[in-house]
This record gives C-alpha cells, structure tokens and sequence, in this order.
C-alpha cells in the first residue's frame, strides 16, 4: 500500500436552492414534509421478501492477537435491488458495507483503496470521485492516520488508517462511511455506508441469538442512484424503497419465547424510522456509545440518522407474522412525515423456546452529574430562507476557508447548548466524545424520556425543530482538529458543520 495524503483546497461552489413544496389531502406541507393537521397515512406494505441475512463480515487478514487488519475499496459495483441490478457506490463490492467485527483493545488497520471513477464535479463543486473514511462512533483519534476526516483521496490512491481501541468502551455498534464535506450526501445515498461492530466486554447478553439490522432507503433511475435535486439538499433526501441489510421486507424467524438481540443503525441520508414491532415491547439495552444498565421496554423507537439502538425482543408466544413497521413521523421534511412502511417481518414458528430478558445488563452504566466548573457553550442551527441555499452553525456556513470553531481543553466536561433555529429537526453528530443528553426541549416524548432518564450515551441526539439539546461532553484522552454537525447528510454538505479543536 501506499500513503498519500490529500488536503487540496477546492473552493465550493455557489448553489441556489429552492425549498419544495408538496401538498397532499388533509395535509399541510412545508418542505415536502406533513407540518400540521394530518390526516391521511400512505401505508408502504411490500409482500414478504426473501430470509432475512446479516451483511457479509470483513474478513480478519491478521494473524497477531489484537489486530484487526482488514482491505476496504470504495467502487462501484452491480447490486441486486429488490430484483433490478443498479450500479451502486460499494465497499468491496457490498451492500450495505461489510461489517468490520473488533473489540476492545484491538488495534484495527484499514488498507484503503479508492476506485471510484472521475466523473466531473457535482453541484458542490467537488469531485465527484473524492472520497475518505470516517468510523462513525469510535472513540479514537481524530489525527494521523487514525479517525482524520481532513484528509482526501482521489482516485486510485491508496491509505493506511490505523486506531487504536484501546479507550473505546466496549458493546456497541458503530457505522463507517465517507466524510469529504461536499461528496458525504451524494456518496452515503449511493451505497457507501457499513457497520462496525465492537463486542461486548461482559458475557451478560453473550447468550442470545444476535442480528446486525442496516436501514437504508434508495431511489434507483436508469440503473443508477437517483441524482440529487436543489429541493433534496433543503430537505435532506428520502427514497421511495426502504431496506433492512439491502433487502425489501426479509423474513426473520423466531421462536415462541425466544429472546433475540437486534443491533440496529440508522444509516440513510434523511430519514427517520419510528420503529414498532406489533405486538411485542423492544426492550433497549444500548444505544450510541455502549450498553445501558438494564432493558427499558419501549412501544416505539426513533432512530434518526447516524443514529443506533441495540434492542432485545422476546417473541410472543403465539405463533404467526410480525411487522417491524416504521410509523408515521413528522421531522418537518420528506415524505416520512405521512409513511407507515413495512421494514422486516418477523415469523414466530417452530418448537418453544422460554428465554428471559436480564435483569441487569451493564451495571457500571450511570448517569453523570454536571461538574460546578463545567464550561457551557452555545451552538445555534439555522437553515436559510427558501432559495437561500444555506445551513449553518452559528452563522457560519462551513467551508474550506471558513467554519465556526470550538476550543476546548483536553480532560474537561462541558455543557453544549445546541439550539434548532429551523422548521426541521436536525440530528446532532459530534466526532470522537461521545455525551450524555441533559434534557432536551421539543419533539417525541417517547424519545426525550428515554435518553434523558437512562445512563445513556450519545453521539447523535436529534434537536427537534425550534427546540433544543442540552448535551453533558467529557472532552476524553485525543487531541486534534475533528468535527460536528447535523447528520441530515445534505445539511452538513451545505454548511451546517463546524471544527472542533481539541488541544
């Protein structure tokens, strides 16, 4: 392999956008999304499809204990979608992105090649080919060669990532895509996004059958993705076809009073998923940054971009069919606002099998208070006036040569007061620390109890439209320049980013 480092300077281009505006009955819409007095549900119920599978695992090319070396190549590549082949942006040929399974401790090292073809510059100004890698929930470095979204290859260069998991809490399950500000929107929806999976460190959970479930929507034309329009970057891009790991409403099998545990990511541009299992509790034992102490039974659970869950369901006793539905749920944008989807179906059958939840998962899991000498900061999302083309972070709209910047001191806590100044929730996505959510004003109850109540930790919270996010962040063990940002993947692309200089 070779190392090469990319940091060109490319100016971005000036984009006009024009919010759409999308009317349907009983409904009034701003964004193309339900803003208000809804009430007609498009129920989207695809006949069962094919057994569910689990995304293919990277393989191990590492003999020594403790490496976790694996090949990643960013190309296009055929891909059966729901029964058309579509010319996708993969890794190593896969869709979703084949799981990278470590733990902690483990040093992992990522021979990345980019084989994404030239084809001109898109409507950012970028090249289209530009790409990077960004582990999505890691706790390692944001410097080097580790988790470094600064740096940018072209194609056919080649680069060694290297992180060291040492710091990383254990039990949780992260995701890896593309972060070149720009491209990041237009390559996640093309294909280019898969989980990472840290085992667990205790064995409390080690007994029940385990599954990776990847959610992803996708609007194919003409064999390819579907282009993005002015309208998709205002309102963050939603597809007309959902999937679980690549598939339309796979089938997966249970048995009566069996216990399984899902490991669930949210890894679409745009949409939201409001997940319900009929007739079954989805007891959630970690989110973001780990596992909790103990399940929390919850009837309902929002997963907005970049977001994860990991649940365990006991199947009823009654055999037959369950939908895994994700219900209506207004964000202020997309079609979501109104959509009733069947994402899997799970098939109760076979002989009995009586398993019970844990009483007790992660016993360390606590929640933190706030220390007296906690520095608090303020970050205000906007978006611009219809036509306006902006997104920004205290004003700033963030570019090569200009980003609304936070300094902060190695080894401290600090308070984030995140304000949504916009129509539109926004998932806040921070690299590197992750945090725990104070309190949070606006938006799903169901959601704000659970992550304001539990030991929880987040590194994406969704800030609902003109509300906002109290975050409580431990600023931990790496200094370096890293970034957060809204995680409605064209939010960030249009400029609600800013730096995060940790010295």
């Amino acid at each position: 392999m070779t190392k090469t480092i990319k940091t060109r300077n490319i100016a971005l281009a000036a984009v006009m956008m024009a919010a759409a505006v999308y009317a349907s009955p009983g409904a009034a819409m701003m964004g193309g999304g339900c803003m208000m007095g809804c009430t007609s549900t498009t129920v989207i119920d695809p006949p069962r499809g094919a057994a569910f599978t689990d995304p293919a695992t990277l393989p191990n090319l590492s003999t020594t204990a403790g490496v976790v070396e694996v090949d990643l190549e960013a190309k296009i590549a055929p891909v059966n979608i729901n029964g058309t082949i579509a010319n996708l942006q993969t890794y190593n040929g896969y869709f979703p992105g084949p799981t990278i399974k470590v733990k902690k401790g483990d040093i992992l090292k990522v021979h990345f090649k980019n084989s994404l073809p030239y084809t001109g510059v898109n409507d950012m100004g970028m090249p289209r080919d530009m790409t990077n890698l960004h582990t999505h929930g890691l706790h390692v470095s944001p410097a080097g060669n580790a988790d470094n979204v600064l740096l940018h290859f072209l194609s056919g260069e080649t680069f060694d990532y290297e992180y060291d998991l040492s710091l990383h809490r254990g039990g949780n399950l992260n995701f890896y895509h593309p972060h070149v500000h720009g491209n990041v929107a237009e390559q996640v929806w093309a294909g280019q996004a898969g989980a990472l999976e840290v085992a667990d460190e205790g064995t409390v959970l080690s007994g029940y059958e385990t599954h990776i479930l990847v959610l992803k929507d996708i609007t194919l034309n003409g064999g390819a993705p579907e282009a993005h329009t002015s309208a998709d970057f205002m309102n963050g891009k939603e597809g007309d076809t959902m999937l679980v790991n690549g598939q339309v409403n796979p089938v997966l099998a249970m048995r009566p009073g069996q216990v399984q545990r899902w490991k669930i990511v949210n890894a679409s541009n745009a949409r939201f998923y409001k997940l319900s299992l009929a007739s079954h509790s989805l007891q959630v034992v970690g989110t973001d940054g780990g596992l909790l102490d103990k399940p929390y039974a919850q009837s309902t659970v929002l997963l907005s971009p970049g977001e994860r869950v990991d649940v365990l369901v006991k199947a009823s006793s009654t055999k037959g069919y369950y939908k895994l539905q994700s219900l209506p749920y207004n964000r202020g944008a997309g079609q979501s606002a109104n959509q009733q989807i069947t994402l899997m179906t799970v098939n109760v059958t076979g002989s009995s099998l009586n398993q019970s939840l844990p009483a007790t998962v992660d016993s360390s899991a606590v929640r933190l208070s706030v220390p007296v000498n906690a520095v608090t900061r303020q970050i205000t999302l906007s978006m611009g006036m219809m036509g306006s083309g902006s997104a920004t972070i205290n004003g700033i709209a963030f570019s090569d040569t200009e980003a609304y910047t936070i300094t902060s001191g190695r080894e401290t806590y600090e308070v984030w007061e995140i304000y949504n100044h916009s129509m539109m929730d926004h998932p806040f996505h921070q690299h590197v620390n992750p945090a725990q959510v104070i309190s949070i004003s606006g938006g799903d109850s169901a959601y704000n109890s659970l992550y304001t109540t539990t030991p929880a930790w987040k590194d994406t919270v969704i800030v609902p439209a003109m509300g906002s996010v109290r975050l409580l962040v431990p600023v931990k063990d790496y200094a370096g320049t890293t970034v957060f940002h809204c995680h409605i993947l064209e939010h960030e692309d249009m400029g609600m980013m800013g730096l995060w200089d940790i010295q």
